[in-house]
């Protein structure tokens, strides 16, 4: 793991090196049997508070708005540009840009004409935002936008308009652009690009929050087969409030760490409800986020490899032993129907935090991390198939779709919080005695500060310059005083040892032993 120090920090440890100096040199200035001087150090910091809020309700007249194909994402249906031309758009919590195909692309079947929209403003700024996988440039404007879900609310947007793209739209997807739910700070190309939701608070249309329900892949009617014919999935995101009919129970909070992506701190991870015993720095390094935008559960290779070992250990299923390729998602096993082991499997539970000391487990029973996927060798659907849907990360932990798909999931930025509550939407396995995932807390933990334990640090830039300009102080302290301490040390023997008077002493009143 890495660490990093804090500014304050810094100027401690300069201060404690002039003292650490300061007192050699009176240890060496005063008598050879002088007193042994000890200094007391001390640490201490601020507990962050976070109070876990009170739930916040709106109700609200919705019908599912969200549409996907399996493993490609969700989107939404917009209206852009005056006469309106109507665009599906990926729904992304981890990205802040809007941005829509304005050119001929091979993967997609229609994209925007600038040049038939009256309300489109070239602003003259290029873009270029690149992802995970796939990459794309555009030029900057702004136009109306409409969402058939807000009908009465038309706004103008900032909008990247897409000239070329690289790995970037999928051609079964049915979406020709992405919008980006995420903080203004990771706005490409900077931070002065105002995001679709933050125009929609700062005129007053909506409340500063949104909820979504991701279902997932739909079971067939009387049959554990999903509905892989079509490879559809439906979904619901309400902006500017919740909906009592989307979830079950309560709502469990956890703190937004920092406004940029919505990162969380997760405290832990179980499989079977047994820790997989890391530090739990290493679930957040380097940084924890909810994102619909990926498929995906990620976790850092470290906790990813441990993760394996711990559900391999406990796994039950006869007669199969799956290969390294199915744990690194590039291998697809496959059942019969109506005889897929999910007992075999077991949970696993992602614990966050709720306050400084309690935390809540979300469980993911294996109808949710394990990916329904069509058999690539029948597709009459003979067979059952799936694709782990867990895997390595090397930027950090990532809460993605298949997480989400199992809880209702309110992204509160007016209280800096988002929660996490049952779904209702319905079980992957009709046989099934309850929902895909499970809710539970809060917990509490008394050995320590959970947030300041587990939240991973990263060095600003502020804490970069003030750690070198530290290491510098300290060696030119160093280098200005060593020449000084060694004379005065030298002298010191000298007269600790004492010399025979005459004339060739240093001085005439030297103690003789």
């Amino acid at each position: 793991m890495k660490h990093t120090m804090r500014p304050l920090h810094l100027w401690r440890k300069v201060l404690s090196l002039a003292i650490i100096i300061n007192v050699l040199m009176s240890m060496t200035l005063t008598p050879c049997q002088g007193k042994v001087i000890q200094l007391k150090l001390h640490h201490g910091h601020k507990d962050m508070e976070f109070a876990a809020g009170q739930r916040n309700r709106r109700a609200a007249s919705l019908s599912q708005n969200l549409h996907g194909q399996s493993g490609e994402g969700y989107y939404i249906e917009m209206n852009i540009g005056t006469p309106p031309q109507k665009l599906n758009v990926l729904v992304d919590t981890g990205s802040s840009n809007f941005a829509i195909a304005a050119s001929q692309d091979d993967q997609i079947n229609k994209y925007f004409y600038i040049n038939e929209s009256s309300t489109y403003e070239d602003s003259g700024t290029s873009v270029y935002v690149p992802y995970t996988q796939g990459d794309w440039t555009g030029e900057l404007a702004t136009d109306l936008v409409n969402l058939p879900s807000l009908p009465n609310i038309t706004v103008r947007s900032n909008i990247a308009f897409i000239t070329r793209s690289s790995n970037f739209f999928i051609n079964t997807s049915d979406w020709q652009g992405i919008i980006g739910f995420a903080y203004q700070e990771i706005a490409r190309p900077d931070g002065d690009v105002e995001p679709f939701l933050d125009s929609l608070v700062k005129e007053g249309h909506v409340r500063n929050l949104f909820s979504i329900q991701l279902c997932g892949a739909k079971a067939l009617a009387n049959s554990i087969s999903l509905n892989l014919s079509t490879n559809s999935m439906d979904g619901t995101m309400l902006l500017g409030g919740m909906s009592d009919s989307l979830y079950n129970g309560n709502i469990f909070y956890t703190p937004i760490h920092r406004e940029w992506y919505y990162e969380v701190v997760i405290t832990d991870i179980l499989v079977n409800n047994q820790s997989l015993k890391l530090d739990c720095k290493e679930y957040n390094y380097d940084k924890t986020i909810v994102d619909s935008g990926t498929t995906n559960l990620r976790l850092p290779d470290k906790v990813f490899q441990a993760l394996v070992k711990s559900i391999q250990a406990k796994l039950n299923v006869p007669d199969w032993y799956p290969s390294s390729f199915f744990w690194g998602g590039t291998e697809v096993v496959c059942w019969p129907k109506l005889s897929v082991p999910y007992m075999g499997f077991p949970t696993v539970t992602v614990a966050l935090i709720m306050t400084n000391n309690t935390f809540f487990h979300l469980t993911l029973l294996p109808q949710q991390y394990l990916r329904p996927v069509q058999d690539p060798s029948d597709q009459t659907l003979s067979g059952f198939c799936f694709k782990f849907g867990i895997s390595s990360s090397t930027a950090g932990t990532v809460l993605g779709a298949v997480l989400m798909e199992g809880f209702y999931v309110v992204f509160d930025r007016e209280q800096k919080r988002i929660g996490f509550a049952e779904t209702t939407c319905p079980p992957r396995d009709p046989s099934s005695a309850g929902p895909d995932s499970k809710i539970a807390g809060p917990f509490t933990n008394t050995e320590k500060h959970l947030m300041s334990q587990c939240a991973y640090k990263k060095a600003d830039k502020q804490s970069g310059t003030l750690l070198v300009v530290a290491y510098v102080m300290a060696g030119v302290c160093v280098l200005c005083v060593m020449p000084l301490i060694v004379m005065v040390i030298q002298y010191q023997l000298r007269k600790c040892r004492g010399h025979p008077r005459g004339e060739n002493s240093d001085t005439g009143n030297l103690i003789n032993r």
